[in-house]
């Protein structure tokens, strides 16, 4: 019997494009070029003689051929995941803890659903956040009180192993019909008169501050602190001043026009954007659930949260 040309390769690259929509950022979640993305493609539907999906639909609609690879892709994906789980127990020996602490208010809309998605692939590590906000979450995970800590930048004089997650785009939130909606994006010195609503954390922790305001010495008129996302949005919602939040996380209440959103204008011509990292000891970084517990916040966040991009 001829061996098959399919390979497990082909299957993620099929599964990877229907979670994501496009050859584009499939070939990001891959970590691929397109254009090896594009030839994989090719090479099988040379093979089978078929197209797999249509090139022009957007998202792309799988032909009667590629939901046959994906109903394989979605049989076979999860078994040999599932054995490479297996041997890296066997490997280890041990079971674990992965005790989380987030230095970021929005963490949690991503951060549980990642947690959910991970209890079931090692239901043997205890899984937990560290309650509360923590200022500098690094000192808990060199202090032991947590494994992990999920933080916006990375620190050379830590001593922590950094696992990149994603970066994303940073917005202006506005009241529906301000002022300053007429323009087309943001810079420093239109928040000069404004009240910036944030929340209650020092200023080197927010990004509109320590990468827009204060390189352009513009302090707003006045400052308002809350800790809840949907409070900052009601307050900006009924004209009480702007805020400046990641897109992903008001997202849905952007495509119900509860509130207006505008790009914030950062160095030069850049738009403002912030950064995710996961730090952690060398010895938790060591651990095989570590590493399967990255991946797959980073696959989770890449195919759920609207134009964020992987590090």
């Amino acid at each position: 019997m001829a061996l098959s040309v399919l390979e497990m390769r082909h299957l993620r690259t099929l599964a990877a494009l229907r979670a994501t929509g496009s050859l584009v950022r499939a070939a990001q979640l891959l970590n691929l070029t397109q254009s090896a993305l594009s030839h994989q493609i090719k090479l099988l539907e040379d093979h089978f003689g078929a197209a797999l999906f249509e090139r022009k639909s957007v998202p792309p609609q799988f032909s009667h051929a590629g939901l046959r690879l994906l109903e394989l892709a979605d049989a076979a994906l999860p078994l040999v995941e599932a054995a490479e789980r297996d041997l890296a127990r066997l490997s280890s020996g041990k079971s674990g803890q992965l005790r989380i602490v987030v230095e970021c208010h929005t963490c949690f809309d991503w951060l549980m659903p990642a947690m959910d998605a991970f209890r079931q692939r090692w239901p043997e590590v205890e899984l937990d956040i560290v309650s509360g906000f923590h200022a500098d979450p690094i000192a808990l995970v060199l202090q032991g009180r947590a494994e992990v800590a999920i933080v916006s930048e990375r620190d050379p004089a830590e001593t922590v192993d950094y696992h990149a997650l994603f970066r994303f785009e940073i917005v202006a939130l506005l009241a529906n019909g301000h002022a300053l909606t007429r323009h087309s994006q943001l810079a420093a010195e239109h928040f000069a008169d404004q009240t910036l609503i944030t929340y209650p954390v020092p200023d080197e922790m927010l990004d509109i501050v320590r990468q827009v305001l204060q390189p352009a010495g513009v302090q707003p008129a006045q400052r308002r602190t809350t800790e809840l996302t949907i409070a900052m949005l009601q307050l900006v919602a009924s004209g009480r001043g702007i805020a400046a939040l990641p897109l992903w996380a008001v997202q849905g209440y952007l495509e119900r026009g509860y509130v207006s959103a505008r790009p914030i204008r950062a160095a030069g011509s850049a738009r403002l954007t912030g950064e995710l990292h996961l730090a952690c000891s060398a010895a938790t970084s060591g651990q095989s659930w570590l590493a399967d517990f990255v991946h797959s916040t980073r696959h989770s966040c890449f195919t759920s949260l609207p134009e964020i991009e992987l590090l």
